[in-house]
């Protein structure tokens, strides 16, 4: 992009971080001696995350992220030093990292708790069940879907390591919390880029198909956009099990005029050839969401089904979805963990720079 081309908005943004980069980058030499002082550690962060903050940033921080409970408002390039020279100065001490971690997350700031996503990258493989407990509480506290999002790509890579973690996702998708059903959608969307390519297709015996199936019909519009960022995502993984899934929900949300349902469909069709995609928007044409309307999904009939027994005082129970692959399915190896790590991928929202 030319300079006669940006925007005196992106103009104003570029030259705010170039002025404040230096003293991101002495913020993150600062804090290198102090984790393992985790309460200094977090004062010495939160004052420097202070001086860096830009007041029009969090502004439209909080226009993109309604419900957001706190925040400095500091760029992204300028917290990107901060998680690199935390991330180097925790490697190959997953018990630092952890404890670094647990200390940050108790803090009410987006920037600080963001911190411990990072280190839980650290800690998730040599403390999987303290590490897991740790991003399972993140997620019930989420106010976001930023917050939301960033995490779920640990739970990703949380479920690599430990297959059956899959069953705690599909528990979230009767969550009364929509901040926890857009938690199953968006970690299913990154699962994808926590593996090389090659190593995709081994991971389409997995259950993501559907636990998307239990959410699709939900009334949030936050869980709808991560339904059907995972459904684009997985597209990588199974495409034609990508394929059938969106023709089985067009058809139902024709049958059933299911707006919720519909538009889920329409948001996914990327992931399908552009003749198919042509096909399925043919059939939900004119199928449209509904304010108020309730939701549709079978998670949500689930729980409503659940609570009526409750009230009622009697009991029985919700049928569980079986989250094991089958048989000799192979699982992604050791080795692409490694060489993979945190991968870019298709967001479903970003936040400005």
């Amino acid at each position: 992009m030319s300079a006669a081309t940006i925007s005196p908005v992106t103009a104003r943004a570029d030259a705010f971080v170039a002025a404040r980069l230096p003293e991101a980058r002495a913020l993150a030499a600062r804090l290198v001696p102090l984790v393992e002082l985790p309460d200094t550690f977090v004062s010495e962060l939160e004052a420097g995350l202070e001086s860096l903050a830009d007041a029009t940033y969090l502004d439209e921080l909080r226009r993109m992220t309604p419900g957001m409970s706190e925040a400095f408002g500091v760029r992204t390039p300028l917290t990107r030093p901060i998680h690199t020279a935390v991330r180097r100065a925790c490697r190959g001490r997953p018990d630092v990292a952890l404890w670094v971690a647990e200390r940050v997350e108790r803090e009410p700031y987006f920037e600080v708790r963001a911190i411990a996503c990072t280190l839980l990258r650290i800690s998730l493989e040599a403390d999987p069940e303290r590490s897991w407990q740790l991003v399972r509480r993140m997620a019930r506290a989420a106010d976001s879907w930023v917050a939301v999002d960033i995490l779920a790509g640990v739970a990703a890579l949380g479920i690599l390591i430990e297959p059956f973690r899959w069953a705690e996702l599909e528990q979230l998708t009767y969550s009364p919390s929509p901040w926890e059903r857009r938690f199953v959608g968006s970690t299913i969307a990154t699962l994808p880029f926590e593996v090389v390519p090659e190593d995709r297709e081994r991971l389409a015996p997995r259950p993501a198909l559907d636990l998307l199936g239990q959410l699709i019909g939900d009334a949030d519009q936050n869980v709808q956009k991560a339904l059907a960022w995972a459904l684009r995502s997985w597209a990588r993984v199974d495409p034609t099990g990508v394929g059938q899934f969106l023709d089985v929900e067009a058809r139902r949300s024709a049958d059933e005029a299911d707006g919720n349902r519909a538009w889920v469909v329409r948001d996914a069709l990327p992931a399908v050839a552009p003749a198919e995609a042509a096909r399925l928007r043919t059939i939900v044409a004119g199928i449209r969401r509904v304010p108020g309307a309730p939701g549709t999904s079978a998670a949500s009939r689930a729980a409503a089904a659940f609570a009526d027994l409750i009230a009622t005082g009697t009991t029985n129970p919700i049928p569980r979805f079986e989250a094991a692959g089958p048989a000799g399915a192979a699982a992604p190896t050791a080795a692409s963990l490694e060489t993979a790590g945190p991968r870019a991928h298709e967001p479903e929202r970003s936040l400005p720079e």
